[in-house]
């Protein structure tokens, strides 16, 4: 453990058929010195991923089996009432996001200075793998249209890394199941007004060929979650 780093961080990871990149992910999250303990929520997986899972023993991992595929939603909604650390954070399965930003992560929060942090695709200099045009298209505009309704001045509210003080998320009810979580819990952040940073944060993206698995539809559901849980909408 580094000088000033300390195990407060619960790592919240929703697998769904990850068998290719599960097994290494814990070991780059376990090698973490902030990381207090991994919460794996199997989201139904009909790969080996469940295999490997149930036969995974660290001192530091829990795993939760969903009873059938339900959602990203709806594994982060158990993965955050089971999260005991001070702080909480959202890992997916696929190696996406680099647990090395831990640390870049933490700092807003360890500092003081913040509640939530959200770690930025488009605010760094670090390591970006280069992909689709229309896809970083399609999250900047979610973005805008986000923060038109929250009055938030994020740069990246699609982003996977986002960091919350348990009491903060654990306040929040998670009622959507699939990838709308992400604009639903920015709403609902937003509506309680607490201390939001953002920081940079590296990406090696991965093709659908490689399994990413959010595509069109669910970009047409994050406008009507954008809508439903603006905060702007609720107040009237």
């Amino acid at each position: 453990m580094t000088d000033h780093a300390r195990r407060c961080l619960s790592v919240v990871v929703p697998c769904y058929n990850e068998e290719a990149t599960i097994e290494e992910l814990l070991r780059r999250v376990l090698a973490s010195p902030w990381v207090h303990e991994v919460i794996v929520v199997d989201d139904g997986s009909t790969d080996r991923s469940r295999t490997i899972l149930e036969a995974y023993e660290h001192p530091l991992v829990r795993v939760h089996f969903q009873p059938r595929n339900m959602g990203k939603g709806a594994a982060l909604r158990t993965g955050f009432g089971l999260a005991t650390g001070e702080y909480v954070v959202v890992q997916d399965a696929d190696l996406e996001y680099s647990p090395d930003d831990y640390g870049l992560l933490l700092q807003p929060l360890e500092r003081g200075l913040a509640d939530v942090v959200y770690g930025s695709r488009f605010q760094s200099g670090a390591p970006h793998r280069v992909l689709y045009f229309w896809h970083t298209v399609g999250n900047r505009l979610l973005t805008l249209f986000s923060n038109m309704m929250t009055d938030l001045n994020l740069t990246d509210m699609e982003t996977c890394y986002k960091v919350f003080r348990r009491e903060v998320i654990q306040a929040i009810t998670v009622e959507e199941d699939r990838f709308g979580f992400e604009p639903e819990v920015t709403a609902k952040v937003a509506a309680m007004r607490v201390r939001v940073y953002e920081v940079g944060i590296s990406y090696d993206g991965r093709t659908y060929a490689e399994g990413k698995k959010i595509g069109w539809r669910d970009g047409v559901r994050a406008i009507v979650c954008i809508v439903r849980y603006s905060p702007l909408r609720r107040s009237r």
